[in-house]
């Protein structure tokens, strides 16, 4: 489907100043959305916003369908008088341009549970029934997730197919017993999906209401440690003892010799179809509950994916295998309707790949990062742009647009500022310019390229376990410039 012409912010909710150590679903993300209204933006794309796995990655998320509890804002659960002010108060963590998710955890989770525990002793009869009616709506992912962290935090082992072989094989008796003796735990987790969910149908309409829309991001693939796959194992092509024949990744190209092993399980795509893919469609309605646009993340493993033997150390002896192609989106489509979906083809594009993001009528993603190789015939170069495609100056993969530049070669700059004609503006202004201008229908802007920041600002570095997700802003930061001047390029290209 195409978008109208729009302009918006790439900004993972976590990056907010919130008072607790990270960004919230309170106040931080409120005033957020105001700025976007103030600089004239129509959307705020997120990353992942599932219960964060290894390395505090959102892309290795415990879960497809849990929202993550580190998000939830407190203040709101002392309002429903779950906790009291000088609860929270204690629990406030100076600002700092860096997260220190341990700190976060330690002094977030304990909250959560003892606005749980008021809930259960102290709750009103329609939040008793508010809450009761989320555990039936959700009951398809809810319970089993609440029973996989419940063993998770026993347990204390970062791979499910090293507990208990009864636990591991989900046993029916065994895990009966587990529901038994921790049944105020597993309330606990349901509760907090719940104060998750409302915070965030608060803050989606308020958003909304505001011309604002929501732009979310499934990755393809999900962590092996997760409990999508250890509730559905049969839908994944796992050994005997549940560990991955095969891994996900990208072969090895110009930016590394060895290619990327992520190693996250691949899908028994067979399996799969034998149930009309009910999972991903069940996850495709519940994105699309959370979100007004969904960004997939690897869409080119739709029709073709890097299979590599799990015992491969690197992703080099890998190969190609044929995805599910378009009559998997044809499925989700018969039953959900038209998908509001930005297909995210950046890597190793074939012909086949563009076929079918073009059948299925998917914009693809343009990076100026990527545009200034001193080919005119670059495809992420604007003038050869179709009007269905989103351009980004450059993605939570890539360095700041500030930081990259620096680290240009001399013929890459010549030739950027040849196409720019680069006048006084900072070089993150002229970027943010070329996008506005492009005929691509949507642009999106990393929120630290219009603050202007360097690379101490980068969100990831592919490749990397460590440092990564951790940036923030301070709204000092910011001041009136960045929105005032956001909004008068916004109106001068019409978006």
């Amino acid at each position: 489907m195409r978008f109208k012409r729009s302009g918006g912010i790439l900004l993972h909710p976590i990056s907010l100043p919130g008072r607790f150590g990270c960004g919230d679903l309170g106040a931080c993300s409120y005033h957020f959305v105001d700025w976007l209204v103030t600089a004239r933006q129509k959307l705020w794309q997120m990353l992942p916003i599932g219960p964060i796995g290894e390395g505090n990655s959102p892309y290795l998320s415990l879960s497809a369908f849990a929202g993550n509890p580190l998000l939830i804002d407190l203040e709101t659960l002392v309002g429903k008088g779950w906790l009291r002010g000088e609860d929270i108060e204690t629990s406030v963590i100076p600002l700092s341009n860096r997260i220190d998710y341990n700190l976060v955890v330690k002094s977030k989770m304990p909250l959560l549970k003892k606005a749980a525990e008021n809930f259960l002793e102290q709750n009103t009869k329609e939040d008793k029934n508010a809450f009761e009616e989320f555990c039936e709506k959700e009951r398809y992912w809810l319970h089993d997730y609440a029973l996989f962290q419940v063993l998770n935090g026993k347990l204390q082992v970062a791979d499910w197919t090293l507990w208990d072989s009864r636990l591991k094989n989900r046993d029916e008796k065994a895990l009966k017993e587990v529901e038994r003796n921790n049944e105020k735990e597993i309330i606990f987790h349901k509760f907090t999906q719940w104060c998750f969910s409302f915070q965030w149908k608060n803050i989606k309409e308020y958003a909304n209401n505001r011309g604002i829309k929501l732009v979310g991001d499934i990755p393809i693939f999900v962590s092996h440690h997760s409990v999508d796959v250890w509730a559905r194992q049969n839908e994944y092509l796992l050994d005997e003892t549940g560990k991955p024949k095969f891994v996900a990744g990208v072969p090895p190209d110009y930016f590394s010799s060895t290619g990327q092993r992520w190693g996250n399980p691949i899908y028994n795509w067979k399996e799969m179809k034998k149930t009309g893919y009910e999972w991903w469609k069940k996850r495709f309605k519940k994105a699309l509950e959370l979100f007004d646009i969904i960004r997939i993340d690897h869409f080119r493993g739709f029709e073709s994916y890097w299979e590599i033997p799990a015992e491969e150390e690197s992703a080099i002896n890998g190969k190609w295998v044929k995805g599910p192609g378009f009559s998997f989106f044809k499925s989700i489509q018969n039953e959900i309707g038209n998908l509001p979906v930005i297909a995210e083809d950046l890597g190793i594009i074939t012909s086949e790949v563009n076929a079918l993001r073009e059948r299925l009528g998917f914009p693809g993603m343009k990076v100026l990062q990527f545009a200034f190789s001193g080919d005119p015939s670059n495809p992420y170069l604007p003038h050869n742009y179709d009007r269905n495609c989103v351009v980004y100056t450059g993605t939570h993969d890539n360095d700041t647009t500030c930081g990259w530049y620096e680290k240009l070669s001399e013929k890459e700059k010549k030739f950027l500022m040849a196409y720019c004609n680069i006048g006084t503006d900072k070089i993150n202004w002229v970027l943010i310019k070329l996008a506005f201008q492009s005929v691509a229908d949507l642009v999106l802007i990393p929120f630290q390229d219009v603050l202007g920041l360097g690379s101490e600002a980068r969100m990831n570095f592919p490749g990397t376990k460590a440092g990564n997700w951790e940036w923030r802003f301070f709204w000092e930061q910011v001041g009136p410039i960045p929105a005032q001047k956001l909004g008068e390029i916004t109106a001068i290209y019409s978006r």
